[in-house]
């Protein structure tokens, strides 16, 4: 081959790979797009703004404390403790790869796609909390689980080089455990300390609902999400001269991908919708847990096999938001159970289906205990220190927001502007055996 050709198709590979990770990054946009109009309708309409404003809080600080710490982290810690290897060197944020560079063309737009997953991590128990938290609160605990615990995890589960793969030989392609697990976990230990909403549980315990005042427009938030999925799993392929590979460096397609994201998403709404009797909002979030369901391996299933691993996990949502409500667990958007309880599910089912398949490099194969450990060390990484940091700042009276502000709203007190100045419409709902929280109790 003539030098010039070689130089050419190293140039155009070099092209290809910023910009696949680029399209990876525009999609990903649509998750915090999603997220933004699944919280705003999830909310009621004296909270509106608050939650918007958050997420918009959310991207930012995420996106400006993963630059100066979490980047870093990753690269440091796959053995499970920091040491200042050359990759580790040059992330951090005075390196000349973490900047305008013509000789590095990669570091920028890895960091990038990386820097959207720790944004969408941060955010997923955003939807959890809504409408009592204190912005300064959350926004200390969304850069504690998107900046630094779960690039943790990432580093030791998802990394080519991650002690759980060396060791343990751990799957977790599509970051089911790394991200869903994580901050689904993390939610919980969040909620447990910031309480329900007044007016979400009787005084004899039985659950009271508190609609979102615009359903809608949250189903509409939840395809957003669906859309940004296909940019999120782009950012779990590495591409490169020979094709694409999985994070593990296993070969791997963007149709075996395809295929099995659309299946998780059809099982998992049919599951949902089946267990719930047809309520919207757990048919369309049964979608969301049918694509974590199959996520952790679907690089390797059958479509078909994850057709029904998604309709297990999406028949399961709307119990695991039962059961957490029998313990007074307020979780608005039910985040704890389709990422954490789900987000466990996916590494689980790894261990049931696959195996004793082999990894790349010489790792140990797939294994069952493998993933049940790496699956608990996932919890423990998520739910403890947002525990003990919530309790903290609970403690210090910082975590929740005054009784009488929440009552009135938070856009009243938080917002200098006004969400729906000519009022929304009112529609009469049928009664149902649930109990509807009424204007006094809101």
């Amino acid at each position: 081959m003539p030098p010039e050709v070689g130089d050419a198709i190293t140039t155009m590979s070099s092209v290809n790979n910023e910009f696949f990770y680029w399209v990876s990054i525009a999609l990903m946009m649509f998750i915090h797009a999603g997220f933004l109009a699944y919280e705003v309708g999830a909310s009621r309409s004296k909270n509106v703004l608050a939650t918007a404003m958050k997420n918009l809080l959310a991207f930012a600080t995420i996106v400006a404390s993963f630059f100066f710490v979490g980047w870093f982290l990753y690269n440091a810690m796959p053995s499970g403790f920091i040491e200042f290897n050359d990759a580790a060197k040059a992330a951090l944020p005075w390196s000349d790869n973490m900047g305008p560079n013509i000789q590095d063309s990669s570091s920028g737009i890895f960091w990038g796609a990386f820097a959207l997953f720790a944004a969408t991590t941060g955010s997923i128990m955003s939807g959890a909390v809504l409408e009592r938290i204190r912005t300064s609160a959350f926004l200390i605990l969304t850069v504690l689980v998107g900046s630094v615990v779960w690039i943790i995890g990432a580093a030791w589960g998802w990394h080519g080089a991650g002690w759980m793969l060396t060791k343990m030989g751990f799957h977790d392609v599509g970051a089911a455990g790394c991200v869903h697990t994580i901050a689904g976990f993390a939610a919980l230990g969040i909620l447990i300390n910031l309480g329900p909403r007044i007016g979400r549980f009787r005084e004899d315990g039985s659950p009271v609902t508190i609609r979102p005042h615009n359903l809608p427009l949250t189903m509409v938030g939840l395809m957003l999400i669906f859309a940004g999925f296909f940019g999120f799993l782009m950012g779990c392929v590495i591409y490169g001269p020979e094709g694409y590979a999985t994070i593990y460096g296993s070969p791997t397609t963007l149709s075996a991908f395809a295929f099995n994201t659309l299946m998780g998403l059809a099982g998992g709404i049919i599951g949902a919708y089946i267990t719930s009797r047809g309520e919207p909002f757990w048919t369309i979030s049964g979608g969301l847990a049918g694509v974590i369901g199959v996520a952790s391996g679907m690089d390797l299933y059958h479509p078909a096999l994850a057709f029904i691993i998604a309709l297990a996990a999406g028949a399961l949502v709307p119990y695991i938001g039962k059961l957490l409500e029998k313990f007074k667990i307020d979780d608005v958007v039910g985040a704890v159970a389709v990422h954490g309880g789900i987000g466990l599910y996916s590494v689980i089912m790894v261990g049931v289906f696959l195996a004793g398949y082999p990894n790349t490099d010489g790792n140990p194969s797939i294994s069952f205990w493998g993933q049940i450990v790496g699956g608990l060390v996932f919890v423990a990484l998520g739910f403890i220190p947002a525990y003990l940091v919530s309790l903290a700042l609970k403690k210090i009276g910082m975590l929740r927001i005054p009784a009488e502000v929440e009552e009135h709203g938070l856009d009243l007190t938080e917002v200098p502007a006004t969400p729906y100045p000519e009022g929304i419409p009112v529609t009469v709902m049928r009664a149902d055996k649930m109990p509807i929280a009424t204007i006094e109790e809101r």
